[in-house]
């Protein structure tokens, strides 16, 4: 426990400064979070860092999180749009187990994609959400910090007080649905205060939003659990000592923040 708390207490000395000042120094630090993150992803399969299909995914994902007009100027070809840029690397991917003679699977290339896609469009939408207005984009990532920091928190004491019946043995044997029910409820509390401080939108569509992004961020939570409990890891990595890697600390907020965009809350 001690390990963690400090651990927790040194990333959020390190993170909170990019995410406040913005700009490239805070983009830079996204991209090396978000590389990192592949990089636990593709580990988890035993897909080497160093291997061509590593390298090809860190491209990928980084031409991922351009936004839409830098990604077209930067290709030669400049009337490809992000999404076939995507497409091409699924042709260069697909190629490459034939050289290989497959070695590198079909099943290989599709984890590849899919791994880049998931990691790219959880940091993009990171990335979008602070470059929006200067002092609004920061309001949003905090509400967002904090409705994920008091959902984990109090579906942890809730499973603990309340807990029987089990969510989802399978995935993660601790979770109870008394704990996500406790977490909630502890979000909205919280949303309802934040709202009440620093307005968002109408009071009701702050609880709804405040609701999707609990729920949403326990779903993203699962979702790990789920790489995890596949590949036979205990954590993504081990860059936090005591908490894992950055899956392990990012996975609801990588989920969350493009349901936000999708349903265009920010």
């Amino acid at each position: 426990m001690k390990q963690r708390t400090i651990t927790a207490i040194l990333a959020f000395i390190i993170f909170i400064p990019f995410v406040i000042f913005g700009g490239m120094y805070f983009k830079l630090f996204v991209y090396f979070l978000a590389t990192v993150g592949l990089i636990e992803l593709m580990r988890m399969r035993d897909i080497s860092k160093y291997s061509v299909p590593s390298f090809l995914a860190v491209i990928l994902l980084w031409l991922v999180l351009l936004p839409e007009e830098t990604a077209t100027d930067i290709v030669p070809v400049v009337w490809f749009t992000k999404s076939e840029i995507i497409m091409l690397f699924v042709l260069i991917l697909l190629s490459y187990t034939v050289l290989v003679k497959n070695k590198f699977t079909f099943d290989d290339a599709g984890f590849i994609l899919l791994a880049t896609i998931y990691i790219g469009m959880g940091f993009y939408y990171l990335l979008a959400t602070r470059n929006g207005v200067e002092i609004q984009g920061l309001i949003n990532i905090f509400y967002v910090l904090i409705i994920i920091w008091v959902t984990d928190t109090g579906a942890y004491f809730a499973g603990r007080a309340f807990g029987k019946k089990k969510l989802w043995p399978m995935i993660s044997p601790n979770k109870t649905i008394e704990g996500a029910i406790g977490g909630v409820v502890a979000a909205c509390i919280t949303g309802v205060v934040f709202q009440l401080i620093v307005p968002l939108s109408s009071m009701i569509g702050v609880i709804i939003v405040t609701i999707l992004v609990s729920i949403f961020g326990q779903i993203g939570d699962l979702v790990e659990s789920a790489f995890k409990r596949h590949y036979g890891v205990k954590d993504s990595g081990d860059l936090l000592p005591g908490h894992g890697g950055i899956l392990d600390r990012l996975d609801s907020l990588l989920f969350v923040l493009p349901i936000l965009h999708f349903i265009n809350f920010f």
